[in-house]
């Protein structure tokens, strides 16, 4: 079965080390930006849209909230109930999703709170066992090798990235919190009028 990735990043550093495993048969499917940039780098990409059908809307707001994104997350390769619902549904598994987040601290307004890419991260984790959550740039070189091996990746290793992913979400819904707690102290807006 070819392997699918989904890559989706804010910080696009090293994000040109996945064109090895375009060149391995690995399809690569991403967002606009993301998209643009991997291009660039003569990686050959399919479009989010192109798997869901739907444009992105509301300013990019949603892009990657579809049935046809997380049922390929969220489906567990090694469950036959799952593999059945997604051939049916003409989902594609993902094998691992490369995401990283809107850099909240820097510009701490509403618009960069991440929404779709934190659902990615934490529909990765929660099926880590099947697809393997991705947020760290240091860590590219080891899931290419790991993917275009085309071996199963160890349990040990899988949990390892699921732990480090939750650890990213909680810290930046942690800053969040933080943000909205001063602005609300300060009687500052949130939403800007």
């Amino acid at each position: 079965m070819k392997r699918r990735i989904l890559i989706s990043v804010f910080d696009k550093t090293g994000i040109e080390k996945f064109a090895a495993l375009a060149k391995q048969d690995v399809e690569i499917v991403s967002t606009g930006g993301t998209a643009t940039r991997l291009e660039s780098e003569g990686i050959k990409v399919k479009s989010v849209e192109k798997v869901t059908g739907f444009p992105e809307i509301l300013g990019g707001r949603v892009k990657t909230l579809h049935p046809m994104i997380f049922g390929g997350i969220l489906g567990d390769q090694h469950n036959p109930e799952h593999a059945k619902t997604v051939a049916e549904h003409g989902i594609g598994f993902f094998d691992a999703v490369v995401v990283n987040l809107y850099d909240f601290k820097k510009f701490e307004d509403i618009e960069h709170i991440d929404i779709g890419g934190v659902a990615l991260l934490r529909a990765a984790a929660k099926n880590g066992n099947s697809c393997l959550p991705v947020i760290d740039p240091a860590d590219y070189d080891e899931v290419v090798r790991l993917l275009g091996s085309g071996r199963e990746i160890p349990a040990d290793i899988r949990d390892a990235f699921v732990a480090k992913t939750f650890e990213y979400t909680a810290a930046y819904d942690a800053a969040i919190a933080v943000w909205m707690r001063r602005q609300i102290e300060s009687k500052q807006p949130i939403w800007p009028a």
